[in-house]
C-alpha cells in the first residue's frame, strides 16, 4: 500500500466524520460534543455554534472564541445532557 492509498483512506474517513455531524445538525438538535483524538472534547450546545466544511470543522463557545478542527482527528460525537431550566425544586415537607 503506497502513501496516496493511505491519504485516500484517511480522505474517506474525513468524510464519514463530516456525514456524521451533518446527519447530527438534521436531527431535532440536542447538544453534544466532539471528541478529538487526543481526548479533548468541543462541546457544541447550539447548531449555530459550529460550521462544517469538508476540510475543517470550526466549533465556537458561547463567549465566541473558536477551535479549528482537522475532521481526521475526529473519533466521535457524544451527547451532552440537558440541564433544566435552572429552576430549583420545591422542599419536601417533613
Amino acid at each position: 500500500m503506497g502513501i496516496l492509498d493511505e491519504l485516500a483512506g484517511r480522505a474517506e474517513d474525513a468524510i464519514v466524520n463530516i456525514q456524521h455531524i451533518r446527519a447530527r445538525l438534521r436531527e431535532s438538535f440536542r447538544p453534544f460534543a466532539v471528541v478529538m483524538s487526543s481526548g479533548n472534547k468541543y462541546p457544541v450546545l447550539h447548531p449555530d455554534f459550529i460550521f462544517v466544511t469538508e476540510r475543517v470543522v470550526i466549533v465556537a463557545d458561547q463567549r465566541g472564541y473558536t477551535a479549528n478542527l482537522d475532521p481526521l482527528h475526529i473519533v466521535g460525537l457524544e451527547d451532552i445532557p440537558v440541564r433544566g431550566n435552572g429552576g430549583r425544586r420545591p422542599r419536601q415537607k417533613r
